[in-house]
């Protein structure tokens, strides 16, 4: 992959789910929303930077795993991992319920729960199909749909402007926030939906082994990618928000057709409900390339089990990808019931909780290989990096607030939950060396 196959990774795994029903969720937040954006996008441009540094550094497969691993060892370098890959397929099951919000557009019988949740599990398993077929067949149609998903956002977001109404974004009395906080706690909650959109933008430094020159092509289309993304978003989201009424839109399950709609009739509508399907079937397909990715590298360094690291004649991760694949329809079973948005809410809570963990993981990291070895870094750059490392780590974890006690409390399990399987691995390591060992002619 080169330069602008990695940018429409890193665009397309951020591009989704998040942009075209976020409206939805911060409508009730008004004006306050506009904090949000300025707080995650601001991280999200710090956190790229860390990711181009580090995968400068040394632009191992994996990633976020690569680089936590070298900093502080192989049992950070699992959680990391384990958190990335719940994070990776939990966010798959939020893209997937989107994706079919938007083709309710065309086909409203999928309103029927159980339709709904059909519709979404063979959209995750088309995209494990395209994935299994190699690099280039994912290739060839991320940077297509990448492309075509820009088209309806872009339409929106400028023509909007023209029929903007300022007094939808007024910042609402704190009686009316959700949840009954105040405004420290309501700008928190939206920059954690809004960090939902940015998760990803270190998708470029998974599949190393399959970039070219990586050194230099991760680090450009990470920042460039992630600059790109944040101008997109707070240029069409707010404008659908000045578009329709808060009461309207969050009750809107294709917030963006609508505002379409209101600004260029039927056909607008329906170019905009197909340009989203285009765009969540994008990220659908980047992020199910980092399902079989992200367990592959850990599995090779004898951290989880061999099977996800065998590769197919393609050169795919397939068991990783058939295990994910598994996994998130499981989720989407499990959750995909009741009101569309409110699923999306509380998919999008937990898959941003344990995507900001990897980011506290790696900030960290970035701070340690700072600390133990100085020489790898010039001079002029150390303070700068230490500026870096500091507020990225400060951000991830006012984020991780502000996904909520529910998030963090089922997050925190979910990372605990992977102990065991650590320790497991770690036996068995051990029976299998000691095994070599005895077979070995003395």
């Amino acid at each position: 992959m080169g330069f602008w196959t990695c940018t429409a990774l890193v665009v397309g795994n951020m591009i989704g789910s998040g942009v075209f029903l976020l409206p939805s969720s911060l409508a009730a937040y008004g004006g306050l929303s506009l904090y949000g954006w300025l707080i995650s996008s601001t991280g999200a441009v710090i956190l790229a930077l860390t990711f181009a540094r580090l995968a400068r550094l040394n632009p191992s497969a994996g990633g976020p795993y690569a680089y936590t691993r070298d900093g502080f060892g192989a049992f950070a370098g699992y959680l990391c991992a384990w958190t990335y890959w719940k994070a990776a397929w939990i966010g798959n099951a939020a893209i997937s319920v989107t994706l079919v919000g938007y083709l309710q557009v065309f086909i409203p019988a999928l309103r029927d729960p159980v339709l709904m949740v059909g519709t979404s599990i063979a959209a995750i398993w088309l995209c494990t199909l395209i994935n299994l077929r190699g690099i280039g067949a994912f290739g060839l149609v991320q940077n297509v749909l990448t492309v075509l998903k820009l088209v309806p956002l872009l339409l929106v977001g400028v023509l909007g402007w023209f029929s903007f109404n300022p007094e939808y974004l007024r910042i609402p009395a704190v009686s009316e926030l959700p949840g009954g906080g105040g405004y420290a706690h309501a700008i928190a909650t939206t920059a954690a939906l809004t960090l939902w959109s940015f998760i990803g933008l270190e998708s470029a430094t998974v599949p190393a082994d399959d970039v070219d020159n990586p050194k230099r092509t991760i680090p450009r289309a990470t920042v460039f990618g992630t600059l790109v993304a944040a101008g997109v978003y707070i240029l069409s989201i707010t404008a659908v928000q000045g578009l329709l009424p808060p009461e309207v839109l969050m009750r809107s399950t294709a917030p963006f057709a609508d505002a379409a709609r209101m600004l260029l009739g039927d056909w607008g509508y329906y170019l905009v409900a197909g340009g989203a399907v285009v765009a969540c079937l994008g990220a659908l397909n980047g992020w199910v390339l980092l399902q079989g990715q992200i367990p592959m590298a850990t599995a090779r360094d004898g951290l989880l089990p061999e099977s996800l690291a065998k590769t197919n004649k393609y050169g795919v991760p397939a068991q990783g990808l058939l295990v994910s694949g598994v996994l998130v329809t499981a989720l989407v079973l499990v959750d995909g019931q009741g009101d569309l948005v409110d699923v999306f809410n509380v998919i999008i809570l937990l898959g941003t909780m344990t995507g900001v963990v990897p980011y506290a993981f790696c900030t960290a990291a970035l701070l340690q290989q700072l600390a133990v070895k100085p020489g790898d870094f010039s001079q002029g750059e150390r303070g700068r990096l230490v500026a870096i490392g500091v507020l990225g780590f400060v951000y991830s974890i006012w984020a991780l607030y502000g996904t909520g006690e529910q998030a963090i409390f089922w997050g925190f399990l979910v990372l605990m939950a992977g102990i065991p399987l650590y320790t497991w691995r770690q036996w068995r390591n051990r029976v299998q060396a000691d095994a070599v060992a005895l077979r070995a002619p003395v």
